[in-house]
C-alpha cells in the first residue's frame, strides 16, 4: 500500500530560506507542563499554523503524555500541502510505516533512546519508504551518530528529557558544529521572536515550537513574528 502511495512534500526543502522556518507542532499535553489544550482540532489548528507562515508541521502522535494519535496526523494531511513530522517515540520499523501510511514526509528519532546499530537501522529504513529521518540529540557522540546517517535532519533539543529542564545553550552549542549542508532545527524553549533570534545566532537553519502556540491566544499573530525573523549562516 505504501509503495502506491504518491511521495509526500519533501521535508528537509521546506526548511531552507532566507528567514528562520518555523516548525509548529500540534500539542495538545506535555510531561512538563501537563494539559496544554485538550480540545485542538488538528485539522484547524494546522491549518492555521501555515496561514501563519509555518513551512513544516510536527504532529504528536504519542497518547499517554503528549494527547496524540495517528488520527491527528491523517486529520493534518487532509487539512494541509506542508511536510508533516510524525513525533513520537519510535523504536520500531512499524511505527515508520505508520507515518508514511497516514502522510507524514518525516519521522522522529531520538538519538538518546536508541543503540547505535537501532538508531542506523531506522534512518536506513524510513530513507527507503520515502521518509526524512529526523534525529534528534543533545550531546556531542549524539551528533556525531546522526551526521553518519547522509540524509538526515538534525535536531538539537534543548529540553534534558530526563528532568525535563531546559538548557538553551545546548542548541547554542551544537548547531554551529552542523555543517552547512545539512539542515539543523533548534528545538525547546522557545516562546517569543526574542527565542528565535538565539536560535538565527547559533545558525540554526529552522525552530521547533509546540507550547507557546498551543496556549496562546492568537497563534497567528504570535507565528508571524515568529517566521520573521532572518537566517544567518552557519560556520
Amino acid at each position: 500500500m505504501i509503495a502506491e502511495l504518491p511521495v509526500g512534500p519533501d521535508f528537509a526543502a521546506a526548511l531552507r530560506g532566507p528567514n528562520l522556518r518555523v516548525v509548529a507542532e500540534l500539542k495538545r499535553s506535555s510531561p512538563s507542563k501537563g494539559v496544554l489544550d485538550a480540545s485542538l482540532d488538528a485539522g484547524a489548528r494546522t491549518a492555521l499554523y501555515v496561514e501563519g507562515g509555518a513551512t513544516a508541521l510536527s504532529i504528536l502522535t504519542e497518547p499517554s503524555r503528549f494527547g496524540g494519535s495517528l488520527s491527528d496526523l491523517r486529520e493534518a494531511r487532509r487539512a494541509v500541502q506542508v511536510p508533516l513530522l510524525r513525533k513520537d517515540f519510535i523504536t520500531d520499523v512499524v511505527q515508520l510505516l505508520e507515518a508514511r501510511a497516514y502522510g507524514a514526509s518525516a519521522a522522529l528519532l531520538i538519538a538518546r533512546a536508541l543503540a547505535p546499530e537501532e538508531l542506523a537501522l531506522l534512518a536506513s529504513e524510513a530513507v527507503a519508504i520515502g521518509l526524512t529521518p529526523l534525529i534528534e540529540v543533545r550531546d556531542e557522540r549524539e551528533l556525531e551518530r546522526g551526521l553518519r546517517v547522509s540524509r538526515a535532519v538534525i535536531g538539537v533539543n534543548n529540553r534534558d528529557l530526563e528532568t525535563l529542564v531546559i538548557h538553551p545553550e545546548t542548541g547554542g552549542r551544537l548547531i554551529p558544529m552542523v555543517p552547512r549542508e545539512r539542515i539543523a532545527i533548534f528545538e525547546s524553549g522557545i516562546t517569543d521572536a526574542a527565542g528565535v533570534q538565539v536560535a538565527a545566532a547559533a545558525g540554526a537553519d529552522a525552530v521547533l515550537i509546540g507550547s507557546v502556540l498551543s496556549t496562546s491566544d492568537d497563534p497567528l499573530t504570535l507565528l508571524r513574528a515568529l517566521v520573521a525573523v532572518p537566517r544567518r549562516s552557519r560556520g
